[in-house]
């Protein structure tokens, strides 16, 4: 999910989409949460701990003009234990100031095997049913339950009716905690759905969308419309959705045979003539993906994108939903694909397996299509969004990840995420990094199911070879960042001594481990790039390089979350080893060896008692046969400092 909420972006998506955001992603990541977005006390439902559900049917009856809905859904469910009851999260609006309280959403009855059950919906959000008779373990059964009314709205807007264009939409958002406002399911991230049907029955003039495909055309009875919608796949609950309103549908294909796909995307009519060109992207960004990690996830039934009012995306399986489509939004949502839906973040805690990645392949989508410049300043302006403020981690704890805010802080979840990824690839190196995510995708035990953050690691350490345990610590779960101080000397011919500090903007890490990237610079144009292994502060490491060193530059490239750096080239106490006289001795000509990076500005003959006897500017031969028979000193000013060497003459 992205939000691009501020209001001017607000003002400009609602007077239209010719007139939407510059093409920027860091403009589009600016801030992923909306301002009224509030503290939801949602914790893990141990009532929901004791059944596996394995379908769920949704028959939804809506219209767009009117904030409420009647349904049925019809969950089949698998016993863990033995079980009397069972329980489902289903908000309930309690509050009588609510002004949805005398329309709020009833139950009016729940069946199994065609028989009432006796139920009540409570206090604490949660949908209690007696079943018939025990349910043993291992044993499957079905519930019905029926309920019509104005649901509840929490976090993003998770079921929303409004205009666009004086044309009326409902659409939902149930991330992170709102699937449970419009149906009964189970919130929790433990437990995915194995397939789903959703019929939708609204006014026959408006398009319906929903997860899968559409195995039969949709059904017209006297005024309404009823799609049915079809999605084979495991789902949590938060990534099931709906979207009902006057949508324009294009279509395009996706995928390389013979794994081709439908892209279907829904597009609001007012919007159609600008958007065009921009799915015209799609397809070009999903063989992108395919071929960095692994055949789109859900080939077998659709990729596409449906039109909403919210200021950002949302990645729900097959379908994402988006404010506009812009490219980077574009890449952004359809990057949770891989890593959101086909592998979803085992705990909130662990959102950057989703938020992360998805920030992160959005920027490869810059690198491969823009170029290494483009992908530069985009890493740049994720770190200076992180390193605004020195505290912050990228695992959260159990209370921020009831925090819809710090869920989604795209500062932490986002950027920081995306960088440590980007870190973790640097550290690796391409080959190794881009392997494990792929063993990771293919893991058949995270394969359509949840991961968290160890999983990833245990992945990236196999291919490694190697323990990735420090690192982990030190930017997954602990905060801040580094800033260095390198120092650099030519110390001999060919090699340079560096010196490396570094202190920490927060105390949780003593020291970040990591491979500093530095480019040296010689005075006739070279150029070379290092990697400087740092495990301690005031490491003392050497390193060969062909020409003197003249300038150096730290992390060119931004491949580090770092700030407020400095790096010094001690030219001053330069040792110039490599000059060297010859003949010496010698009896008429000597002449001066001096690497083409030495610029020799002047030298001065000294005899033995310290007198001058010769001097000049810019020579390195010399006549001195004039010179008596003796031991002279010569010193030699250069633009690295000063050498003095001894010579004879005789």
């Amino acid at each position: 999910m992205k939000n691009i909420y501020s209001f001017a972006l607000i003002l400009l998506v609602s007077v239209g989409y010719g007139q939407g955001k510059k093409s920027s992603f860091d403009e589009l990541v600016e801030s992923e949460m909306k301002a009224a977005a509030k503290f939801t006390n949602i914790t893990i439902n141990p009532n929901t701990q004791n059944y596996d559900v394995t379908y769920h049917k949704l028959e939804l009856v809506v219209n767009p003009g009117v904030y409420s809905l009647s349904a049925k859904v019809t969950t089949t469910f698998k016993a863990l234990s033995e079980m009397n009851t069972v329980t489902f999260d289903f908000s309930k609006i309690t509050n009588t100031s609510d002004p949805n309280y005398a329309n709020r959403i009833l139950v009016s009855s729940v069946k199994q095997n065609g028989v009432d059950l006796n139920f009540s919906h409570n206090n604490s959000n949660e949908l209690v049913i007696n079943l018939s008779s025990t349910l043993s373990t291992g044993n499957q059964t079905s519930v019905e339950i029926t309920y019509a009314g104005a649901p509840a709205n929490s976090g993003f807007g998770s079921f929303v009716q409004t205009q666009h264009n004086n044309a009326n939409i409902i659409w939902t958002l149930s991330e992170p905690f709102g699937a449970m406002d419009w149906w009964p399911c189970k919130q929790d991230l433990n437990d995915k759905i194995e397939s789903i049907d959703v019929y939708i029955k609204a006014p026959s003039q408006f398009t319906s969308v929903s997860n899968g495909i559409e195995p039969d055309p949709p059904v017209t009875t006297g005024l309404f419309k009823t799609a049915h919608f079809h999605h084979g796949y495991p789902i949590p609950a938060y990534l099931v959705c709906f979207a009902v309103t006057n949508y324009s549908i294009v279509n395009q294909i996706g995928g390389t045979a013979p794994n081709t796909f439908p892209i279907k995307n829904y597009v609001y009519p007012e919007d159609l003539p600008f958007v065009q060109g921009q799915l015209a992207q799609t397809p070009l960004i999903l063989n992108l993906f395919e071929n960095l990690f692994e055949v789109y996830p859900f080939h077998n039934e659709k990729y596409g994108h449906a039109q909403f009012g919210w200021g950002g995306g949302m990645e729900h399986t097959t379908i994402s939903f988006m404010a506009n489509f812009e490219r980077q939004l574009i890449a952004h949502e359809m990057a949770h694909q891989w890593f959101g839906d086909k592998i979803t973040c085992g705990t909130w805690k662990d959102i950057w397996l989703n938020e992360g990645f998805a920030t992160y392949v959005a920027a490869l989508v810059i690198e491969n299509f823009d170029g290494q410049a483009a992908f530069t300043a985009e890493k740049s302006s994720m770190i200076d969004y992180i390193t605004q403020s020195p505290t912050g981690a990228v695992y959260l704890t159990e209370t921020e990840a009831t925090n819809v805010n710090r869920i989604f802080s795209s500062r932490l979840s986002y950027d920081k995420g995306a960088m440590v990824l980007n870190m973790l690839r640097f550290k690796l190196g391409d080959v190794l990094f881009f392997q494990g995510i792929k063993n990771y995708l293919a893991d058949p035990n995270l394969a359509f199911n949840y991961a968290i953050t160890t999983n990833l690691q245990t992945h990236l350490e196999t291919v490694y070879g190697s323990s990735l345990q420090e690192f982990f610590n030190d930017w997954v779960y602990k905060q801040g960042y580094p800033s260095y101080t390198i120092t650099a000397q030519n110390v001999a011919a060919g090699q340079v001594k560096f010196t490396i500090n570094q202190t920490q903007s927060n105390s949780s890490v003593s020291f970040f481990e990591m491979p500093l990237p530095v480019r040296v610079f010689g005075a006739n144009n070279q150029q070379l790039d290092l990697v400087l292994n740092n495990t301690f502060n005031g490491e003392v490491i050497l390193q060969n390089v062909p020409f003197v060193v003249t300038s150096l530059e730290f992390d060119p490239n931004k491949n580090i979350i770092t700030k407020n750096n400095t790096v010094v080239l001690n030219v001053k106490n330069i040792e110039l080893e490599t000059l060297k006289l010859f003949p010496n001795p010698s009896s008429n000509v000597l002449k001066l060896s001096i690497p083409t990076e030495v610029i020799l500005e002047k030298a001065t003959f000294y005899n033995s008692i310290g007198q001058i006897v010769k001097s000049s500017r810019n020579e390195t031969t010399w006549n001195v046969n004039d010179l008596s028979n003796g031991i002279y000193f010569l010193d030699l000013e250069t633009n690295f400092g000063v050498k003095q060497l001894k010579f004879i003459k005789n």
